[in-house]
């Protein structure tokens, strides 16, 4: 497949390849070549992506609104954070509400799942309800965990989700 744009998964290709795919594409789009051949590209490890949106995950995904009054992004090995939002930032309703994406890399796929909930579990934004806990209970269900799930699973898995939440 081509495509000209990259792809809002893209950092997962970059985390297992060690590629950047963003650099790679100003280079061509400046008249280079591409710095590396088909047969250089090495996959290694496992990585996993979240998108942190401005939504409440357990309220069929509504938009939130509001300002950004505390960010604290996750860190460590394997751990990227890439947000398109700053603290004291107005979350309207007139744009996407995407704030950004968490995007982790580990060995094995057991080990990305863990480190993604940890970093999901340390992340931090206040001020408008996120897809953080939704998130969180996605990578530490069973289903997700044992990577036999399908398109139909979230629908499924929510209901249980939503009740296993309003028992905390």
């Amino acid at each position: 497949e081509m495509n000209t744009r990259l792809q809002v998964e893209h950092p997962v290709t970059e985390m297992v390849t060690g590629v950047d795919l963003v650099r790679e594409q100003i280079r061509i789009a400046s008249g280079n070549k591409i710095s590396f051949e088909q047969e250089d590209i090495e996959s290694r490890g496992h990585s996993i992506e979240c998108r942190i949106y401005a939504e409440d995950g357990f309220n069929q995904f509504q938009p939130s609104t509001g300002k950004i009054l505390e960010y604290f992004a996750p860190s460590g090995p394997g751990i990227r954070m890439d947000e398109g939002f700053v603290r004291g930032q107005e979350i309207s309703p007139y744009y996407d509400p995407m704030l950004g994406k968490l995007i982790v890399w580990a060995g094995t796929r057991s080990e990305a799942c863990c480190k993604m909930s940890r970093a999901l579990s340390e992340i931090r934004i206040a001020g408008v309800s996120t897809t953080i806990p939704v998130c969180k209970s996605i990578i530490d269900h069973p289903l997700f965990r044992s990577g036999d799930y399908c398109t139909h699973t979230l629908e499924e898995i929510l209901p249980e989700m939503n009740h296993s939440k309003n028992e905390i």
